[in-house]
C-alpha cells in the first residue's frame, strides 16, 4: 500500500512499517508464528502472555509514533478525490473468518475449526492462496537447518539470560521462527525465548518474515531506486532497534 502512494520517502516509510510489524505482531498469541508456537507449547494463559510481552509492543508504539512525526514527506503529484467507502459483504465474510482464526487460537474453538478459513479460500478466493515460493523455500532451509542442530547440538539452558542473548542472536542468522522451534526443546524459561525470538525480529534482513517481505517488496518495485542506500538504512535503524529492545529486557529482568 505504501509503495502505490505517490509520496517521496518510501524507504523510511517501509523501514518503520517493518518495524511496526515486527513489534505489533509480539503483542498478541496469534500475532507472529513464533508467539504461536511458543503460547500452545508451553500451554500459556493469554493474559500472562500479554502482560509478558507487552513492555517490547508499546515501547515501540511509543517510539514509531515519535519518529512517524518526524518524518516529513510530500506528495508527487496532487491528492486525487477520494470517494466514499463502502464496507461489501465480502468484508463481513472476512471479518467472521478472521474471528474464527482467533477463537481457535485462543482456544474457544477446536482446532479443526481453523478449516473453515481454508476451504473458503479454496472455493471461493484462490487468488489468496498465491505464494512466494522463493520466501517460503528460505524459511524451509532454515527450520531444516533449526531442526538438524536440535540433534547435533544436545543442550540445555536454564538462565533466562542465555536464553535471550541466544535466541536473539540466532535469530539474526536463522531468522526467529526457526530459533523459537530450535530453543524451546530445551529451556522452560519461555519469558526470555519469547522476549528474544521478538527483538531477533530486528536486525538483520532475515531475522524475521517481515524484514523479507517487506525488503524484497521495496528493492522489486518500479517507483524504486538506490537499492544499497535503502538496505544499509534497513540495517542500521533494525540494528539501533535491536539494542534498544535488548536493553530494555535487561532492565526490566537483569543479567
Amino acid at each position: 500500500m505504501t509503495l502505490a502512494i505517490n509520496t517521496k520517502r518510501k524507504g523510511i516509510l517501509v523501514i518503520l512499517e517493518a518495524l511496526a510489524a515486527n513489534a505489533g505482531s509480539a503483542f498478541t498469541p496469534f500475532g507472529n508464528p513464533q508467539n504461536l508456537y511458543i503460547y500452545w507449547v508451553y500451554n500459556v494463559r493469554a493474559t500472562r502472555f500479554v502482560s509478558t510481552i507487552a513492555p517490547f509492543s508499546i515501547l515501540f508504539l511509543i517510539l514509531l509514533v515519535a519518529v512517524s512525526f518526524l518524518v516529513k514527506t510530500s506528495s508527487e503529484s496532487p491528492e486525487a478525490e477520494t470517494e466514499g467507502l463502502k464496507i461489501s459483504f465480502t468484508a463481513v465474510i472476512y471479518l467472521v473468518l478472521l474471528t474464527t482464526l482467533v477463537l481457535t487460537v485462543l482456544h474457544v474453538l477446536p482446532v479443526f475449526a481453523g478449516i473453515v478459513v481454508f476451504l473458503y479460500a479454496l472455493l471461493f478466493d484462490r487468488k489468496s492462496l498465491k505464494i512466494d515460493f522463493s520466501l517460503i523455500l528460505t524459511f524451509v532451509f532454515f527450520f531444516g537447518l533449526a531442526n538438524n542442530l536440535q540433534f547435533l547440538i544436545p543442550f540445555s539452558v536454564s538462565h533466562s539470560g542465555h536464553v535471550f542473548l541466544f535466541s536473539s542472536l540466532l535469530s539474526q542468522v536463522i531468522s526467529n521462527v526457526p530459533a523459537a522451534l530450535l530453543i524451546a526443546k530445551h529451556t522452560s524459561q519461555w519469558q526470555a525465548l519469547l522476549w528474544g525470538t521478538n527483538v531477533g525480529g530486528f536486525g538483520s534482513l532475515v531475522g524475521s518474515f517481515a524484514n523479507l517481505i517487506a525488503y524484497k517488496l521495496y528493492i522489486t518495485h518500479d517507483s524504486t531506486n538506490n537499492i544499497t542506500a535503502f538496505t544499509l538504512k534497513f540495517l542500521s535503524i533494525g540494528a539501533a532497534a535491536f539494542f534498544v529492545a535488548s536493553a530494555l529486557y535487561f532492565i526490566l529482568y537483569g543479567i
